[in-house]
């Protein structure tokens, strides 16, 4: 009995593992490759409509992806560049839904405060507004004019209502997770606003003052 068992362990260790990390590279094809564009482009390391085709283009675009966030530079996609990136791979990633599937994974105690923050200041606006709301605040960061850490930015003083109201210790959803993610990774549908607010919802007579660039949902985005 016991030679039997060790038999049918030494064939399980030795049959392939169905959950394989997926990794893509030059050669790789499918929707795995294309939602990985989407997201390349997005954030603006690459031009053009994804095909779906894994070429040098692509390759050099992610090894400036992983470049700019500490990931190691190899020019393929893994799991930690797969979740930097906020895509998830699947097996069949060759066939499916067109839809991109993100990450709703904190990543770093910034990530975790920013979700918090577009939780409580945007939850209910689109999802291009709670990522809008979570790229004002990374603009404030690389701004002179401002703290330069996220959590100086988001606990300045007077600076965001949740704060002084308590909102900001509620635990955010998955939406304000993935949206305080794409800000991080670089999408930034402000073009470099530093304000925000809701005409509806302050009396504040010097940020009606501030320059509007665009509206998205119930926010005004200002510089």
């Amino acid at each position: 009995m016991k030679k039997f068992l060790a038999l049918i362990l030494a064939l399980m260790m030795l049959a392939p593992n169905a959950s394989a990390a997926v990794v893509l590279e030059v050669g790789s094809s499918g929707e795995n490759v294309r939602k990985v564009q989407q997201r390349l482009v997005q954030y603006g390391y690459v031009t053009g409509t994804p095909d779906g085709k894994y070429g040098e283009r692509t390759r050099d675009a992610v090894k400036e992806f992983q470049r700019k966030n500490g990931l190691l530079v190899d020019g393929r996609v893994g799991p930690k560049t797969a979740a930097a990136l906020g895509v998830t791979l699947s097996s069949g990633g060759s066939s499916g839904s067109s839809s991109t599937t993100t990450s709703a994974k904190i990543v770093s105690a910034d990530h975790r405060l920013l979700s918090k923050l577009v939780y409580a200041e945007a939850r209910g606006e689109p999802y291009k507004g709670q990522v809008a709301v979570a790229a004002v605040v990374l603009n404030r960061v690389a701004s002179s004019s401002f703290p330069n850490t996220i959590s100086g930015v988001i606990y300045q003083s007077g600076a965001f209502s949740c704060v002084s109201n308590g909102q900001i210790n509620r635990t955010p959803n998955a939406t304000a997770i993935r949206a305080a993610l794409d800000a991080m990774n670089g999408w930034d549908p402000t073009g470099g606003c530093l304000y925000f607010y809701n005409p509806a919802g302050t009396s504040d007579r010097w940020i009606r003052t501030r320059t509007i660039k665009t509206v998205i949902g119930n926010h005004k985005f200002a510089v």
